[in-house]
């Protein structure tokens, strides 16, 4: 008999588990997702030609809040969870709700879901969500390309749109995110690759992009997996990094599946030393030492620049920050909080009293956000929400605190300016160091 399945996620690595353990397995019956933490995904279907021969009408996404209901009228036998950046008690509350409606919960691991390459793969993840992954992926390229190789960056899914033609993509232009409809969201971890002349894949099948990036136009040495929230890799690295977040000690202990990336590690980068407190930092140092004592510690800092600190000084300003950061990441500060305060700004404006349309659901939905201001950008909607929001805002001046140029999407009335972030590695090893050893390891020159 077959199992009937549902996969809880939040469209992201549930599709890459469907894809790499139940596609084609005649033992399951996948019978529907669910969908978390995106907003505006449920009520959408998984489509048939993506979920291969056996699901020819495709599969249904539902709201995680129907969870108790499908198990029992789709006659549930497992559900796995499949979405990551979780609290522990809030995995094994989801456990409750599905062990008491009369199914078993699963958790997939690395053995079952990724995928091997025929390049060397280094990848880059983190213990939270906003911990500077990006950042340090930035830098591992940017020391790549100094050697003269080729390196292919591959993202982690944020398939908003329409999944059958988010299939396969490839960014290697400005133009490309316009081409491929990209949310803010999506901008954000591409833009940076691209401006910097790598060519970067994404999409929803990542057994079809990572055989289309080992044989990308433009040559490919070095997988690189830049990973998102806490996610481990979806391919077998043959490096594997962490960044851990000493502005969350402890939180690296109580994530899933952020633990599980630490405990993975060849190399644990302690970022963002230059603003957090030495207590903090020697927290998050123990912790790594407990559950991964052979992995190599680079020790780093995040400094902040600014387009125009004469913007900043003095004024009474409004921040915006990375939008997931700030949800599911629960930050309390990102660097456009850091700038503001390194430049002098008399005061951090509330933009609460302003929020309209789905901004005001974010906040309802997260309501430890507090003073700032998320750039949430999933959906045109939401991006004229935003910048209604910041023009209706009473303050002088906008600090941009996203990896992308904000001004290129919205129109801001105020004055602005742009908040830049880069990885810098105090003391030794460096990363410059561990990854000369890779190349030597992998005869790449």
């Amino acid at each position: 008999m077959k199992k009937n399945v549902i996969i809880i996620g939040a469209a992201g690595r549930d599709f890459h588990n469907f894809n790499t353990y139940y596609r084609g397995n005649a033992a399951y019956n996948v019978v529907a997702f669910t969908a978390a933490q995106i907003p505006d995904i449920d009520g959408r279907k998984y489509p048939a030609a993506l979920a291969g021969d056996l699901y020819p009408n495709g599969i249904p996404i539902f709201a995680e809040s129907d969870l108790p209901r499908l198990i029992k009228e789709l006659n549930v036998d497992d559900c796995v969870f499949s979405y990551s950046d979780v609290p522990y008690p809030r995995v094994m509350g989801i456990s409750a709700i599905v062990n008491a409606a009369g199914a078993n919960f699963h958790l997939l691991g690395p053995k079952d879901t990724m995928i091997k390459s025929t390049k060397p793969v280094i990848a880059v993840g983190a213990v939270r969500t906003g911990c500077g992954k990006s950042q340090t992926s930035r830098k591992v390229i940017e020391d790549l390309m100094a050697k003269g190789l080729k390196v292919v960056a591959i993202r982690h899914p944020m398939p908003y749109g329409d999944l059958v033609e988010q299939k396969v993509q490839r960014f290697a232009t400005i133009a490309d995110l316009a081409k491929h409809k990209c949310t803010i969201e999506e901008m954000e971890e591409y833009e940076p690759h691209v401006v910097r002349g790598n060519v970067i894949y994404a999409g929803v099948d990542y057994e079809a992009i990572l055989r289309a990036a080992e044989q990308d136009p433009d040559g490919c040495d070095v997988i690189l997996w830049d990973g998102g929230n806490n996610d481990f890799p979806f391919y077998v690295p043959d490096l594997n990094m962490t960044v851990v977040d000493p502005h969350r000690p402890g939180n690296e202990l109580a994530y899933y599946p952020g633990e599980v990336t630490l405990r993975m590690a060849d190399v644990a980068i302690i970022n963002k030393m230059d603003t957090a407190a030495p207590e903090a930092i020697q927290m998050v140092r123990e912790n790594i030492a407990k559950v991964n004592p052979s992995a190599v510690v680079v020790d780093a800092a995040s400094p902040i620049r600014v387009d125009d600190p004469s913007v900043i000084r003095g004024k009474r300003v409004l921040v915006i920050e990375d939008g997931p950061t700030l949800t599911h990441g629960e930050m309390k500060l990102g660097a456009g909080t850091v700038a503001a305060q390194k430049y002098g700004a008399s005061e951090l404006i509330d933009p609460r009293p302003f929020v309209v349309g789905k901004l005001a659901e974010t906040f309802k939905i997260y309501p430890n956000i507090g003073i700032l201001l998320p750039a949430m950008g999933y959906s045109p909607q939401q991006l004229k929400d935003l910048e209604t929001t910041i023009n209706n805002t009473d303050c002088d001046a906008v600090v941009i605190g996203t990896p992308i140029d904000l001004n290129r999407e919205i129109k801001i009335n105020k004055p602005n300016t742009r908040v830049y972030y880069d990885l810098q590695e105090i003391g030794y090893p460096t990363l410059k160091e561990i990854l000369d050893d890779f190349v030597e390891k992998h005869h790449l020159i």
